[in-house]
């Protein structure tokens, strides 16, 4: 079996349980997630008779389930029976019309509008140029739309139709799936880029009291081990900050000194060129007098 964490880059932060079962591996289908600090952690697997599993960190159960569930060591017990069809006397319906509930006589003769009964004729309507005022339509409020009966909940309503499960007939129990083979060696897969990781106190038992004691003394000085490491972070970034000041330091001297350098050549410069033309000048004035 491989159990522990694996860190790699900013994306793989997972904690590993991959069992071996008749030469093959198969790993956890879960995704379990390890610590990412620096600190000291315990990770502990624990596999019982009834296959059932528990993972934990630090002494804490971080998650727990079947072998039969969470690897695909052997077929499942159940499928779904694909050939299954919804039987033809199913009823989905929630809900069904209250067939006691007849729309009233007269429903459908409520109009959707009726004239504005406080609307007045203008005094300057001229029937001869305007022809026959009639008042503006209003929203009826008698009106309430097209008749729903009411609904009321289905007697025979039987739940949304699910294919069923059945047995595999591929499952073949193995009774002694949770047994491993003999361990012999312990080996730690190791491959990084950054140094600082130490491995230590591995424990191989069939007792998991045994083990949780082995983790309480472990971390009875749990607390002091932070304060340290606390403290050391405290030094280290106080000792980065005083390197990247010398830094940023030397870098404004040599800017200074490339600033110097560069106007100190541009006045050489100017003065040869000024040193030149002035003696072509002075020469072309001799020639002049020849």
């Amino acid at each position: 079996m491989m159990f522990g964490p694996d860190i790699c880059g900013t994306q793989t932060k997972k904690l590993h349980v991959i069992l071996s079962y008749q030469g093959q591996n198969y790993p956890i289908k879960k995704d379990l997630q390890c610590e990412t600090d620096k600190l000291t952690h315990f990770y502990t697997f624990i596999l019982r008779p009834d296959a059932t599993y528990s993972v934990l960190i630090d002494g804490r159960e971080r998650d727990s389930g079947s072998m039969y569930n969470d690897w695909d060591i052997l077929p499942p017990r159940k499928i779904k029976a694909v050939n299954a069809k919804k039987p033809a006397d199913w009823d989905e319906r929630e809900y069904i019309d209250d067939p006691n509930n007849v729309k009233p006589e007269g429903y459908d003769s409520i109009p959707r509008e009726i004239p504005d009964p406080k609307a007045k004729e203008p005094h300057d309507w001229d029937e001869e140029e305007d022809g026959i005022w009639k008042p503006p339509k209003i929203p009826n409020p008698a009106y309430k739309g097209p008749w729903k009966p009411k609904k009321i909940k289905n007697p025979n309503y039987k739940g949304k139709w699910k294919i069923p499960w059945i047995d595999n007939p591929e499952f073949e129990d193995d009774p002694d799936l949770y047994v491993l083979k003999p361990i012999k060696y312990v080996g730690i897969e190791v491959w990084q880029v950054k140094a600082g990781s130490v491995f230590d106190n591995v424990l191989i038992c069939d007792d998991p009291d045994y083990a949780k004691k082995v983790v309480e003394e472990v971390f009875a000085n749990r607390e002091a081990e932070k304060e340290a490491f606390e403290e050391a972070e405290k030094v280290r970034k106080a000792k980065e900050e005083e390197e990247a000041q010398r830094a940023r330091e030397e870098g404004e001297r040599r800017r200074r000194e490339r600033g110097y350098d560069r106007r100190h050549r541009d006045r050489e410069r100017y003065r040869d060129r000024y040193r030149k033309h002035r003696h072509d000048y002075l020469d072309d004035d001799y020639h002049d007098e020849l």
